[in-house]
């Protein structure tokens, strides 16, 4: 790599990106590139918001190739039997974990109903009552919080543990990734000084014990570039199929269209022309290109202007290892 265009990424990093904590990225399985900001270190975990939900996308996987669920096309309230629907929730026994993966589920809101749902002691229950409603399934509507719980609730049910548990087992520990231990929030200035904090290694769980699915793990760079790894590499990770790869395929590719943004969407992945992505607010990133060989994490703190990280990659990222070999 040219250190004078390296340098140069770093100052326009500093000059206007001032929120990123690390960059890492991996050309052909390797390690090519690992930069820290803002004080932290390759051990500094930060929360990378809505990376959480493909996270759960790979998680659902595994419990789908090990026949723990059956498949996509599962009734979501299979998993509840005793939820019986309420008033206004006409479409809510029609909805699919398929309708979720993809957020194509209808809701009985237009604006996520942050204050009652975070009140409430139960949030899978509440996003329950919240599901369906008078429109069918099978338009795309990005739900970043209420909607995807639902599958932490599924998911528990469906491996008799926490979905925590269950990713260590299956997916971090297999990675050398580490998450210390479940979090729940006492108050709402304590969830509101957990957004910028780093060096906290947990994911949130609800007042049950329930763990998030939309927001609340925390990983460093160097994890999020593992995991990008993985789904380059179809699955595999030392040899060892962790996610098999008909789901790695099925994930991040098209299976929905946001028309209001006419962007692709997969279960819980953004789906891009040579790749896809997971993308979290502040501009927590997982960014895999499959032509290239190329996965790129960055993790950052929540700010309000963060520009757009995509851009980033492939304006000032990509270029510098596009000749490598």
């Amino acid at each position: 790599m040219d250190p004078t265009k390296i340098e140069a990424l770093e100052q326009h990093i500093r000059n206007d990106c001032g929120n990123i904590t690390g960059i890492v990225v991996r050309k052909n399985g390797e390690v090519r590139y690992e930069r820290y900001f803002n004080g932290c270190t390759a051990d500094s975990p930060t929360h990378v918001f809505s990376v959480t939900k493909s996270v759960l996308s790979l998680l659902i996987g595994i419990a789908i190739d090990e026949g723990m669920i059956r498949g996509v096309e599962q009734k979501v309230l299979d998993f509840f039997p005793e939820y019986i629907p309420g008033p206004g929730q006409e479409t809510a026994r029609g909805v699919t974990l398929r309708d979720l993966l993809t957020m194509t589920a209808p809701f009985q809101y237009e604006e996520e109903p942050y204050e009652a749902y975070f009140s409430s002691g139960d949030w899978v229950r509440s996003a329950l009552s919240l599901l369906g409603g008078t429109e069918p399934p099978g338009v795309f509507r990005y739900r970043p919080l209420v909607g995807p719980d639902i599958l932490s609730g599924i998911l528990t049910r469906a491996t008799g543990r926490s979905v925590l548990d269950f990713a260590r087992e299956r997916l971090f520990s297999p990675l050398g990734i580490s998450v210390a231990d479940s979090l729940t929030f006492r108050d709402q200035a304590e969830q509101m000084a957990f957004y910028q904090s780093t060096g906290v290694s947990c994911w949130v769980a609800d007042p049950k014990g329930v763990n998030t699915a939309g927001w609340g793990l925390t990983l460093t760079a160097g994890d999020m570039a593992k995991i990008g790894q993985l789904c380059l590499d179809g699955g595999r990770w030392n040899g060892t199929q962790l996610v098999s790869a008909r789901w790695i395929r099925e994930s991040t590719r098209e299976q929905v269209r946001w028309a209001e943004q006419n962007l692709p969407y997969g279960y819980l992945w953004w789906v891009m022309e040579h790749g896809f992505a997971a993308m979290g607010d502040g501009g927590n990133v997982i960014y895999a290109d499959r032509e290239k060989g190329l996965a790129v994490a960055i993790t950052s703190l929540m700010a309000p202007e963060t520009g757009d990280r995509i851009d980033l990659i492939q304006t000032h990222i990509e270029p510098l290892f596009s000749d490598e070999a």
